[in-house]
């Protein structure tokens, strides 16, 4: 009789397979984690690059847009000033319309300018003397210092303390001044920047302000008056 004999066990293929794969999965992971520490490291770095890159390509503290921000912001105070006398007090209906959207017009244009110093980590105030970010723009400034078309306090106060028709001439003929005062400050800027967001404010204000001269000229003339200068 012939013994039949058990074949010894051998591993399957499966099996060997499961012993592979396990004992290999450590290994497969160890050889990704380069790969995805670098991922992280580049996502961090990209959004750290995105929080400092608008303060990193700032103007500067004493850079034109700078000083024509905190200029200007003063230079429209007094208009809002001015509109918002002649809104409440100007006997001429097309007068106080006029009033209203220049002192709600330059108060919106001052909180933009305010923001942007802001966004660039700055202060509303700066060191420099006023125009000293215009080219010869100290020259500009009066005998009192004022920029240029801004009323002096004499001036204002005779203002707040008009009646009746005086109201409409006086506010007409100090914001026409004061117009040409802004635009001229205006067009130093745009020689000076290339900032886009900034110019394109800049410019809007311009267009604004010297169809608001037409109107105020033309207001005058019906009002039998001119222009202080005239």
């Amino acid at each position: 009789m012939v013994k039949i004999m058990n074949k010894p066990e051998v591993v399957g293929d499966s099996d060997a397979d499961e012993f592979d794969s396990e004992s290999t999965r450590p290994r497969r992971w160890l050889r990704w984690l380069p790969g995805v520490l670098a991922a992280v490291l580049a996502l961090l770095i990209g959004y750290g690059v995105g929080l400092w890159q608008p303060r990193l390509t700032a103007p500067s503290d004493t850079s034109a847009e700078a000083g024509f921000a905190r200029d200007m912001s003063e230079h429209h105070a007094q208009a809002v000033e001015f509109g918002m006398i002649a809104y409440q007090r100007a006997t001429d209906p097309e007068v106080r319309v006029l009033a209203g959207d220049i002192a709600t017009t330059q108060q919106a244009q001052i909180g933009i300018m305010q923001t942007w110093l802001n966004h660039w980590g700055l202060l509303p105030t700066g060191t420099e003397p006023h125009m000293a970010w215009m080219p010869d723009g100290e020259q500009a400034l009066g005998s009192n210092g004022l920029m240029p078309g801004m009323a002096t306090s004499e001036e204002l106060e005779k203002l707040r303390t008009a009646s009746g028709r005086d109201v409409d001439v006086l506010f007409l003929q100090y914001m026409l001044r004061h117009h040409l005062g802004g635009i001229h400050m205006v067009d130093g800027l745009l020689a000076e920047t290339s900032n886009a967001e900034v110019r394109e404010l800049a410019e809007g204000m311009k267009r604004g302000q010297a169809g608001e001269v037409k109107t105020m000229t033309d207001l005058l003339a019906r009002f039998g008056a001119k222009p202080l200068g005239s």
